[in-house]
């Protein structure tokens, strides 16, 4: 993650030397990575629970190693592009978080899936640094290099370093169950969250078409000097955030914090679309920008989870990323054509009109609920009443068998919750002469 988003602050300003360089093929070549993510991204989650995790991540990590090659490599825009599409079909986002669950205790498994996604935005930060001082220092094709031996790393990392899993973990809250799919697709709610994220990256990627050639360009700002203002608006907007994550989880007023967030970037937008010749403007449409994508960043997982259906979490988080990258490659396409044709400025302009459509759908969604997910083995040879156990048992809220594998995942409401009641239940409902059904 690291080597793709290095690429993000500096790869509009270099890739002007390319022969036959356009802003549509900047865009383009920006932004193609997620096409391949998307396509990919659900296929890959479901080989793993055939083949193994390992090798699923090995080839995709060298996927990503030989796109990365091919982009430091290219002599034109059109081979940078064939390397990001292949750099995008290294899609094992989803394998690495099942193997994770693979190597875990279930005590600690939470923990570690955030501290994960904690990596993924310090790996971000670091990008928006890394990304113009690597670029100065080695040039475009530098960058690609580093990029190519960060992918090394990791392969060898995965190979070496991470333990193999004695148990391969069925993992339906991180590999998505393809018979549920269609269910997650006609749930209102997630697919409020799924246009979400799909509009942020959409115009993530689109802005960052434009922002680095407006800041030399039409501010002066030399591009040598680009890293420690994305540093310092990146901590600031950091800064600015962790009040609201707090204030939304403790007092359980995400909805509002979250609507006020998609606000902010609208602000952003508009700020940066206005701005002129004013660097002053821009600075704080940067700083506002990144107060709110980090914010929403954030938030859009954690809302995912609180609302997909029981035991289904990883089919949710599965078309959630599918929605992500191919929001980030219609940003990029479409933030450059809009560039070639309109001028660097429009672009913030149709970012704009993105957030607000956004916005009208967010206003929409209903608060999330805090429930806690349980997990029931039962013998499948006896029945199991899943309505029954919504209507007998307080605080029980939803309930999703998956009959191939003997598994009941229910949904509870801890406020309401009645642990004797609902075990008084279970056991009611499965006597078998093996004993009760256990819990996971």
């Amino acid at each position: 993650m690291l080597g793709l988003f290095m690429v993000l602050p500096v790869f509009a300003l270099y890739a002007e030397h390319y022969p036959g360089s356009t802003p549509f093929l900047i865009g383009l070549a920006l932004g193609v990575y997620g096409l391949s993510q998307s396509v990919l991204q659900i296929p890959f989650g479901l080989l793993s629970d055939r083949i193994g995790r390992k090798p699923v991540i090995a080839f995709g990590m060298l996927l990503f190693l030989a796109g990365s090659v091919i982009c430091a490599l290219a002599e034109s825009l059109h081979g940078v592009v064939i390397g990001r599409f292949l750099q995008g079909a290294g899609a094992v986002a989803s394998v690495i978080m099942a193997l994770l669950s693979d190597v875990t205790q279930e005590q600690h498994r939470t923990r570690a899936m955030a501290a994960v996604g904690g990596v993924i935005g310090l790996a971000f930060a670091l990008a928006m640094v890394l990304g113009p001082l690597a670029a100065g220092w080695w040039g475009l094709s530098g960058v690609f290099w580093l990029t190519a031996g960060l992918a090394l790393s990791g392969l060898l990392i995965v190979l070496i370093g991470v333990p193999n899993p004695s148990v391969r973990h069925r993992g339906h809250e991180v590999i998505p169950v393809p018979a549920m799919i269609k269910r997650v697709i006609h749930d209102s709610q997630l697919l409020r969250l799924n246009m979400g994220i799909f509009a942020l990256h959409f115009i993530q990627m689109a802005t960052w078409v434009a922002v680095p050639v407006l800041l030399e360009q039409q501010f002066d700002f030399t591009r040598d000097r680009h890293w420690y203002l994305y540093l310092s608006v990146m901590a600031g907007g950091f800064l600015m955030m962790v009040p609201f994550i707090w204030y939304g989880e403790t007092r359980r007023r995400m909805k509002p914090v979250f609507v006020g967030a998609i606000v902010i970037l609208a602000v952003a937008e508009g700020i940066m679309a206005a701005a002129g010749a004013d660097l002053s403007h821009m600075v704080l449409g940067l700083l506002l920008f990144f107060m709110a994508f980090n914010l929403l960043e954030a938030s859009l997982p954690s809302l995912v989870s609180k609302l997909a259906p029981a035991g289904i979490k990883g089919t949710a988080m599965g078309v959630y990323s599918t929605s992500q990258f191919l929001g980030a490659f219609l940003g990029g396409v479409t933030g450059g054509a809009v560039a070639m044709n309109f001028g660097d400025a429009a672009v913030f302009w149709a970012s704009l009109i993105v957030v607000l459509l956004w916005l009208s759908v967010a206003m929409t969604m209903r608060p999330p609920r805090y429930l806690r997910s349980l997990a029931v083995t039962y013998d499948a040879s006896l029945p199991f009443d899943a309505r029954r156990l919504v209507v007998e048992t307080r605080g029980v809220e939803d309930v999703v068998v998956l009959p191939r594998d003997s598994l009941a995942y229910i949904k509870v409401d801890d406020a309401h919750f009645d642990q004797a009641q609902f075990d008084s239940v279970l056991q009611q409902m499965q006597r078998a002469d093996d004993g009760p059904i256990s819990k996971i």
